[in-house]
This record gives structure tokens, C-alpha cells and sequence, in this order.
């Protein structure tokens, strides 16, 4: 097989595989080539992954010896992207009533959805996580993103319980805006004894739910390692129950009258800098 075609089909393996550890004889097999054919052929995936801030590959030697690609965005990337989206939201035209903002059509963007996954599994890539938790329904679409970066499961919490999926831990929480008590149900096997979790949400004010998610992993020994919200309300009235997270977008100033919306960078970039 000619290198062109090696290099796009080792390219498009990587790219739907990430994370995945592959021993070198597969690709040998694969592209019916040498071994040492295929070691230069990962140098110059490498190389270009690592200059378009895509990531690298990250390569094993010895008996069990092999590759495999860890996908990461460059800070310029992330800046560029969240600059756009920071713009993007900043229409008068989302304020919706209550304060929050009208997001479903970013969330509901494949392409937009899947950047958003890429940015935070950057971040968190080197957290050894175990799963992606996020609550029903909004942050459905960010969380699996988010895990197909991370090549890992996808566990989703609930309001009510479901009759499909077995005896459930329930806890009942505080929400951070109403005050309300509510309620939250995971079931007992989608998550494992001390598994190490990544929460992603899609909008913060308080901090309630995800502060409600955290009691609730607490009773599956979970390990909070990391905790991802794609914007943040920055409301000076109430107290901020969730202080260890990172944003990509903060809504500073939102005026329901005059119809005006002020919306920075989330604290990503703060973190990096």
C-alpha cells in the first residue's frame, strides 16, 4: 500500500479510536506493509496532529508496545471557539424569561456540540476518568461528546425513576435558583463502587443540581475529578454552592427589561493563563 493511503487510513483509525491503545502488528496487517514502514508513518501523523493542535500520539515500547491518540485542542483553537460562541450568545434575542438563556439550537449542533467536547475532554484528558455523568436532559448531548474524547461510558441521572433499569439510589437536594426540593435517582448498576466521574452540564446559576449530583455520587463512593458546565450565570444576589469547576462562557449581565446581555469568557481560559 502506497504511504498516501496509509496515512489516511492510519489517520481516520486514529480520529474514530481515540484512546484506544493498538499494538503495531495491527497495522501492519492492516495496510499489508513493514513495521518500520508504519513507525514513520506515526511520526508524520504525529507531527501533524501535534501542529494543528489536534492532539498527539502517545507510543509504548516493549512486549505489549503500541500507540495510541490522544485528542486535544491548542489554547488558540479553544480561544477562537470560545470567542465565537461568546459572540453567538450574545444576542438580545435568547434572554428567555427567569434570567436563563436560550442554548438549544448550539446544543442541538452536532458540530458545535462535538467542539464543545473536544475543548473539555482537553482539559480533562489527563484526570483518569472513568465515566461522564451529567443529569437529564440538556447536558445529554455535551456529555456524550465529551465522552467520545474520553472514550468512556456515558451515565445519565434522573428526576424519577425507570421500571427498565432496576433498583435506584434516590437522594433528594436543594435547588440553588428556586429553593425547591427535588429529587435525584441513579440506578444502582450504571455506575461502579468508586469510579472516578466527570460531571458536565450544560447551564450553572447556583450550583444546586450539580451540588445534588455530587451527594449523590458520594453514595456510590464516587470520585469527583473534574466538573465541566458549558456557561456559567454570574448573579452577584445568590451564593455560589459549586467554587471547583470549569466554563467555557459566564453570563455577566442580563437585563430582562431593556433586553441587553453581556456574556465573557468562561473561566477556561483563566485557568490556562
Amino acid at each position: 500500500m502506497k504511504r498516501s493511503n496509509r496515512l489516511v487510513i492510519l489517520t481516520e483509525f486514529f480520529m474514530e479510536n481515540p484512546r484506544k491503545h493498538i499494538q503495531l502488528p495491527f497495522f501492519v496487517d492492516l495496510c499489508e506493509t513493514t513495521k518500520s514502514s508504519i513507525s514513520e508513518d506515526l511520526d508524520i501523523i504525529d507531527n501533524v496532529f501535534k501542529t494543528q493542535g489536534l492532539g498527539y500520539l502517545e507510543r509504548t515500547t516493549g512486549a505489549g508496545g503500541g500507540v495510541k491518540y490522544i485528542p486535544e485542542i491548542s489554547l488558540e483553537k479553544s480561544s477562537q471557539f470560545i470567542e465565537e460562541l461568546r459572540k453567538e450568545l450574545q444576542d438580545a434575542s435568547r434572554i428567555l424569561p427567569g434570567g436563563y438563556l436560550y442554548m438549544s439550537d448550539i446544543l442541538g449542533n452536532p458540530k458545535l456540540v462535538r467542539e464543545i467536547g473536544r475543548i473539555f475532554a482537553s482539559r480533562f484528558s489527563k484526570l483518569d476518568i472513568d465515566v461522564v455523568v451529567t443529569v437529564a436532559t440538556k447536558g445529554i448531548p455535551l456529555a456524550y461528546a465529551v465522552a467520545s474524547f474520553l472514550e468512556v461510558p456515558v451515565v445519565i441521572v434522573r428526576r424519577d425513576p425507570k421500571v427498565t433499569e432496576g433498583s435506584s439510589v434516590s437522594i433528594n437536594y436543594v435547588s440553588g435558583s428556586s429553593r425547591k426540593i427535588q429529587t435525584m435517582v441513579l440506578p444502582k448498576r450504571s455506575l461502579k463502587e468508586g469510579s472516578n466521574v466527570c460531571i458536565i452540564d450544560d447551564f450553572m446559576k447556583a450550583g444546586g443540581t450539580i451540588n445534588g449530583m455530587i451527594s449523590l455520587l458520594s453514595e456510590f463512593n464516587a470520585h469527583v475529578k473534574a466538573i465541566g458546565v458549558l456557561a456559567e450565570a454570574d448573579d452577584e444576589e445568590e451564593e455560589r454552592i459549586v467554587t471547583n469547576y470549569t466554563s467555557l462562557i459566564k453570563i455577566t449581565d442580563l437585563d430582562l427589561i431593556h433586553k441587553k446581555i453581556e456574556v465573557l469568557a468562561g473561566n477556561f481560559l483563566e485557568d490556562v493563563l
